[in-house]
């Protein structure tokens, strides 16, 4: 019976060897530097064909990490999910003029600041005159995302005088009026919100670093 097969043998040795030298060695992966390798985190949708559509590249922008002042990525919406549920916690607090605490109730600017400070470390300006003028990237109103700042002008007299923050779905929460039950939740669709509408501005973009979180 092994004499039978014994011409086989090399022929299966032959093959075998060819086998294994057809198979190539991994590539290496090309070395980059720390920035783009903080970005090459944030994958980007696959496309069997390599080409992109207008969608694909739009999702992939969305995608990316935001960056500070400094360079450093952190995680944006983290951050905005911790300021909209506390101040959903907070929702029927009293207004106040000049308020800034859960205690003493909140003004528009006062609620804002609240949150800001005690969920992102950011000193926001007191007023929404001087909050509007933070050097912050402004945002159309088909880009919001959750945790941008809302400024409105309700006096008629085209400047700012009330401010909200973006909850997402156009709906945002504030600190409206005395009147209307202090902080509360509005939508941005609403006639009156709409055409009193001025900008939006991205203040988290300018949160500082030593707070990122996973």
């Amino acid at each position: 019976m092994l004499n039978r097969f014994a011409p086989l043998v090399p022929l299966a040795l032959v093959t075998l060897l060819f086998g294994c030298a057809s198979q190539q060695a991994p590539t290496s992966q090309p070395q980059v530097t720390p920035h783009v390798a903080t970005q090459a985190q944030f994958k980007a949708k696959p496309s069997a064909s390599s080409v992109f559509t207008e969608q694909d590249l739009a999702d992939f922008e969305d995608e990316q990490p935001t960056f500070s002042s400094s360079g450093q990525p952190y995680q944006m919406p983290v951050l905005a999910d911790s300021i909209l549920e506390r101040g959903k916690e907070l929702i029927g607090t009293r207004y106040r003029f000049g308020g800034t605490s859960e205690q003493s109730g909140f003004d528009c600017s006062g609620f804002i600041g609240y949150l800001f400070r005690e969920e992102a470390g950011m000193s926001l300006p007191r007023s929404t005159r001087e909050m509007i003028n933070v050097d912050a990237p402004k945002v159309a109103r088909n880009k919001l995302k959750p945790g941008d700042l809302l400024f409105f002008s309700t006096n008629g007299r085209g400047r700012v005088s009330h401010a909200g923050i973006y909850l997402g779905d156009n709906q945002f929460i504030h600190s409206s009026s005395r009147r209307s039950g202090g902080v509360r939740i509005d939508s941005l669709g609403d006639r009156y919100w709409s055409k009193t509408f001025m900008q939006a501005k991205r203040a988290l973009a300018m949160a500082p670093t030593h707070i990122a979180r996973n």
